[in-house]
């Protein structure tokens, strides 16, 4: 339980949304989310959306700079020249980019959460950071999966986004920064392209199926997992940033859109190609070191409380998900 004076902190905290600096803003969620958080913005007095990434794309135009998210003292500076009130902080390593470094992992994911949330506390900034089902682990329930269980992760990025979640609880409690996230499934767009995740077959079974009709995956047919479309994605992260301070009950969400193993995303594929009047896919399996870790992760999750605290909602299954990314790829694949 928080104490008045840091429930009144995040009550103001809460209020003002308007000038926002996104890190990892060239990834997979930041190039679909600035740009809806520009427009989300634009009518408010002052509104700015700072995009920032150790590298620039040129997928993403408007306001960007170059940033190091584990530079303090370089982030320190952005939020106090630009008057930023609300850090996004997406930058990240992956699953299993962060198993083939795991150094890299440790040191990009655990030093942009302390410098995130540091630049929180100095400037009374709103955090919102996501987590992931890989902060869960083997000894984890992996059906409809709680908000509060085990973590064990077994991977770095696992590891080091529970510590962002433990860190994130910390400073809420100890110094009042509204810190807010949600726990995402894997995430599949047809507008960015993977970012080295173990979910990312869900992704690339698309691009295979329009533009050669055969996909082998990397984890096996019956490796069931919580997915969610992007657009979905998208909502959880502004609704949540949006949600009033009064409304939330706990600093961390489960989220979830729908459950599927590969063998039933292929079929949904193949019934969408059949429709185009294309062949059925062609499915094969061939599952590497991504298979050891989905074993580790949950089948399905339960996420009753973002559901109650701040309406979440997801707009998508299975069939309308795979509907929506056949016909967007097939426009220029």
């Amino acid at each position: 339980m928080l104490s008045l004076p840091h429930r009144r902190a995040l009550s103001v905290a809460a209020r003002s949304t308007s000038r926002v600096l996104v890190t990892g803003a060239t990834g997979q969620i930041g190039l679909e989310l600035v740009p809806l958080l520009r427009a989300r913005l634009a009518s408010r007095p002052n509104s700015f959306v700072l995009a920032s990434d150790i590298k620039s794309s040129p997928e993403l135009t408007g306001d960007f700079t170059t940033l190091d998210v584990t530079d303090a003292k370089s982030l320190s500076s952005l939020v106090s020249k630009h008057k930023i009130d609300t850090v996004v902080h997406l930058a990240s390593l992956l699953s299993a980019s962060g198993e083939k470094n795991p150094l890299l992992a440790m040191h990009v994911n655990r030093g942009g959460a302390e410098a995130v949330l540091e630049a929180a506390r100095e400037y009374k900034l709103k955090v919102f950071a996501p987590s992931t089902i890989a902060a869960f682990g083997p000894s984890t329930p992996q059906d409809l999966t709680p908000d509060l269980t085990i973590m064990r992760p077994t991977t770095m990025y696992g590891v080091t986004k529970v510590y962002l979640e433990l860190l994130g609880e910390y400073y809420a409690s100890k110094f009042g920064v509204d810190f807010r996230s949600v726990r995402y499934p894997g995430i599949i767009s047809h507008k960015a392209l993977p970012g080295g995740g173990t979910t990312d077959y869900a992704v690339e079974i698309f691009y295979e199926a329009l533009k050669h009709g055969k996909y082998t995956s990397f984890l096996r047919a019956d490796a069931a997992l919580p997915m969610m479309y992007m657009p979905d994605a998208l909502d959880a992260a502004v609704d949540l940033i949006e949600a009033p301070a009064s409304s939330l009950k706990q600093r961390v969400y489960n989220i979830t859109g729908c459950s599927f193993t590969p063998a039933e995303l292929g079929e949904a594929v193949s019934r969408e190609l059949v429709s185009m009047g294309r062949g059925p896919l062609k499915l094969g399996y061939a599952p590497d070191f991504r298979q050891a870790i989905a074993d580790t992760w949950p089948r399905s999750l339960d996420d009753t409380p973002a559901r109650k605290d701040w309406g979440w909602n997801p707009k998508y299954d299975l069939g309308k998900m795979t509907k929506d990314m056949i016909t967007e790829l097939a426009k220029r694949v």
